[in-house]
């Protein structure tokens, strides 16, 4: 017998020398704004009590050690009469760990950490700005997916009839910027979606985009979606006509005209170095007070809903000689010795 409660009496010591420092670790997120209590695991529920929290944050350039009785800190973090820390608003700042230490009365301590993670739900993304209608096999914009006030910043994505988009830098192209607001250290998200719908393709295809949260276990938000039409080629001759011909020279004006058999449905879009401008269907473009940036091939695609588009051939000037003369598909505008 004396034996077995030898062996007894050796048990009970090793299980107290194994509870002697419980830790426990806990990852938490909360939402910005809302209150925030953290449990002092094994601290006696009324005083008198023995335990110690301490805290690295952005509020802190080191570990802060805050007084039960409580203090300046009181407004960020203070004690509660059972022990547990509550923060009244969490904050950007307050992420970081937090920790506690207590002694129980029989002697026992326990150690608990927490590393604490804020979250803000943005609003729904809003696709800004959205065309009306594309061009096919013309690099056209689709919209801007904005989302505002979250925080992690989260991404964004883009859909096309329901499927993921993955940028290419061929058919498909997106453009990102992320801000932060200076004094909230919320997220502002754009993504704008640049696509050349292929020639013969669905007319009347469906964009959307989504924005994804920074934090595991947090649902995506939808756009809601937006239906565009897709102009095809119409079966012209196209061409552009340049005026004034001859010498073009520094700040003076030109003026392209794109012309095609009437046809009261054919819109006509410009595009230059093969981009589109972001002007609304002319058949004629101006160039005022021609500046070094405006250099670059212009040509005019004839555009109609049933059919497809059919680019202009063009003109050149070349360096130094600036006289307007055919070159392959549209009009170029060459630098010259500006300024001579």
């Amino acid at each position: 017998m004396a034996a077995g409660a030898a062996a007894a009496a050796g048990a009970w010591v090793l299980v107290l020398s194994l509870w002697g420092a419980v830790v426990g670790d806990r990852n938490i997120t909360a939402r910005i704004g809302k209150p925030l209590v953290l449990n002092c695991r094994g601290a006696p529920k009324k005083p008198p009590q023995q335990l110690e929290w301490k805290l690295n944050t952005g509020r802190t350039e080191a570990w802060k050690v805050l007084s039960p009785q409580g203090g300046p800190w009181d407004s960020v973090a203070h004690v509660l009469p059972n022990g547990s820390l509550l923060l009244p608003a969490v904050g950007i700042q307050d992420e970081g760990t937090f920790r506690c230490r207590a002694t129980s009365r029989n002697g026992k301590e326990t150690r608990s950490t927490y590393q604490v993670r804020v979250y803000q739900i943005p609003g729904k993304p809003e696709i800004i700005n959205p065309a009306s209608e594309l061009m096919a096999g013309v690099p056209s914009k689709v919209g801007t997916c904005v989302s505002e006030g979250g925080y992690p910043a989260g991404t964004l994505s883009w859909h096309w009839d329901g499927k993921p988009l993955i940028p290419d830098g061929k058919g498909v192209s997106v453009q990102e910027e992320t801000r932060r607001h200076p004094e909230t250290g919320l997220f502002t998200l754009q993504s704008e979606l640049m696509v050349t719908p292929a020639q013969g393709g669905a007319p009347h295809p469906t964009f959307s985009c989504s924005f994804s949260p920074g934090l595991p276990r947090r649902r995506a938000l939808h756009a809601a979606p937006i239906q565009l039409n897709v102009w095809e080629s119409v079966p012209l001759e196209v061409q552009v006509m340049v005026e004034p011909g001859g010498m073009l020279a520094p700040g003076g004006t030109v003026t392209l005209t794109c012309e095609t058999p009437a046809q009261s449905s054919v819109q006509i879009h410009w595009i230059k170095d093969g981009m589109p401008l972001p002007l609304p269907p002319s058949p004629m473009l101006v160039l005022s007070e021609v500046k070094p940036e405006d250099q670059g091939t212009y040509s005019c695609v004839a555009m109609h809903p049933s059919h497809g588009s059919q680019e202009s051939r063009g003109k050149q000037t070349k360096r130094g000689q600036p006289q307007a003369m055919w070159k392959g598909r549209g009009w170029e505008l060459s630098s010259w010795p500006w300024g001579s």
